[in-house]
């Protein structure tokens, strides 16, 4: 019998022994093979949900998702630690992060979430704190009765409630034509919008404050709605001991119907949060808090609108409007736009507002 030689046995190796790189080739391609339906049906139902969501993908499909996509997590996970070819790898990464943003991502854009927003979404949840509303208003108009009666009892405690840069010329014993002076137009407009900014910066302040304070039982922002309505008081007082008392309320209504309004939602949105946490019904404290958090961001969402609103309308309007009536009716026409859209409008909701309630 003959025995090979060296060379003649290395060679017959060199042809029958796949080399490392042609075994990682035929690992890759098996695998791939094995698995690349289900990437493809998954990667069909993703382009289609991208093209135009749920309305294009058939009911088999929708119910095999998250089936598809926890098995192509899988794959990208097993090709990772075999360390499969670099293509395979990109593909089922790519894959796998369109495929969570559809099945866990955001289930609408920024425009489709404000056009609910707008359209139900905000004057829905304030009618859903409807009691807190309601407190909230009964303790701010206390809050003002009490600044008009401490101050009409001693001017001392005018300087107690009311800031002094507030104040400015508005203390007690001004004039009559200091005090009227403060409420005439402005001439100059030109540093307007950096006063329209500190204002905003200003109240949407107060708001948040209040509405963070509300996890402590709600009572901080109660007392925070006396303080800040006992300062208003205080300065109604001031302008009726002259007789400005109509002045002031026009002067102060051009903007004072949609900022304190917005104090009083802040506040509320507060006090739902406490009053929730202090008597959580059947649902536990953190329960009952993440259920009144949500509903009161909602609200809170709002009122930051209606602070840079506010804004806007103390910086300009109220600065460059003159005359009671003037005034009043542009106080009016938001105070009326902003009760209507809140206890008035009853929008239907829509399909996905209900699917995340249920949620």
């Amino acid at each position: 019998m003959k025995t090979p030689s060296l060379g003649s046995w290395f060679g017959r190796t060199e042809i029958s022994a796949p080399t490392d790189i042609e075994s990682a080739a035929l690992r890759s391609d098996r695998f791939r093979l094995e698995r690349e339906g289900d990437w493809r049906r998954l990667e069909g139902v993703v382009i289609s949900m991208e093209k135009g969501g749920l309305r294009r993908i058939d009911d088999e499909d929708l119910l095999a998702l998250p089936t598809l996509y926890r098995t192509a997590a899988s794959s990208l996970s097993v090709a990772r630690e075999t360390s499969l070819d670099a293509s395979t790898l990109s593909y089922l990464e790519s894959l796998v992060q369109r495929a969570w943003f559809q099945v866990y991502g955001p289930r609408k854009g920024f425009f489709s979430w404000f056009r609910e927003f707008i359209f139900g979404g905000w004057s829905r949840a304030v009618r859903e704190i409807w009691l807190d509303v309601c407190i909230a208003l009964f303790v701010m108009v206390a809050g003002a009765v009490v600044g008009w009666l401490l101050v009409a009892q001693s001017t001392d405690w005018f300087y107690r409630l009311v800031p002094v840069g507030l104040a400015d010329t508005r203390v007690p014993g001004a004039s009559r034509e200091e005090l009227l002076a403060t409420l005439d137009v402005e001439q100059n407009t030109g540093g307007l919008s950096t006063f329209a900014a500190y204002l905003f910066s200003n109240n949407a302040g107060v708001c948040i404050l209040a509405f963070a304070l509300g996890f402590a039982f709600g009572v901080p922002s109660l007392m925070l709605l006396v303080h800040n309505m006992a300062m208003l008081g205080g300065m109604l007082w001031l302008f009726a001991e002259v007789g400005l008392l109509t002045e002031f309320a026009a002067w102060l209504s051009v903007h004072g119907t949609t900022e304190l309004f917005g104090i009083l939602l802040a506040g509320a949105a507060g006090l739902h949060i406490g009053r929730s946490m202090a008597f959580p019904g059947e649902n536990t404290v953190l329960e009952a808090a993440s259920i009144s958090g949500r509903r009161s961001a909602v609200v809170m969402i709002g009122v930051v609108i209606m602070m840079i609103v506010a804004a806007l309308l103390e910086a300009f309007p109220r600065q460059l409007v003159a005359g009671s009536q003037s005034r009043f009716l542009i106080g009016g026409m938001f105070l009326t736009f902003w009760l209507a859209y809140f206890f008035l409008y009853f929008p239907r909701r829509l399909d996905s507002e209900i699917a995340e309630s249920e949620e």
